[in-house]
């Protein structure tokens, strides 16, 4: 019993530093052939230290979700969590949020877990290409702001 408690580990209360290259504010400007998509979303990443946050511009053509919740076809939506780059990808662990940061339990669009996974398809100081595990387009980032990673508390 006693092999067993000292082989567990308690998690850290700091962050990581995580992946240099990718500390700092990605966006995302136009997918090729949106505008005869009818539904299509853009994402901004921002990566600080081990955290991730992600905002999703959703568009969408054709209404397919309640009339409360459709806004003219043009809605955000949120996640944070925290990533490992392993190899050639990123694991994402974390929930959608609301736009202040707190977690999202009801309402419109997406609630529970944000777990996307990520191929880095190429990057460089000021470009970013990813390959969702979930869709067959490229998404294709730029580098708007670099931030230094300065590890914190968790849970702040």
């Amino acid at each position: 019993m006693f092999l067993i408690c000292l082989s567990c580990q308690r998690n850290s209360e700091m962050q990581s530093e995580g992946a240099s290259y990718l500390q700092g504010e990605w966006v995302q400007d136009s997918i090729p052939g949106q505008d005869q998509m009818l539904h299509y979303t853009l994402t901004d990443l921002t990566f600080t230290c081990d955290s991730i946050y992600t905002t999703m511009h959703v568009r969408a053509k054709q209404q397919q979700i309640p009339d409360s919740c459709y806004n003219d076809g043009a809605w955000d939506e949120f996640a944070k969590g925290v990533y490992v780059v392993r190899g050639d990808s990123i694991i994402v662990d974390g929930i959608y949020t609301k736009a202040q940061g707190k977690q999202k339990v009801s309402g419109c669009y997406r609630i529970g877990q944000y777990l996307p996974r990520f191929k880095i398809a190429s990057y460089s100081k000021d470009s970013l290409v990813l390959e969702s595990r979930y869709d067959q387009r490229p998404i294709v980032l730029r580098k708007v702001r670099d931030i230094t990673c300065v590890p914190k508390e968790r849970y702040q």
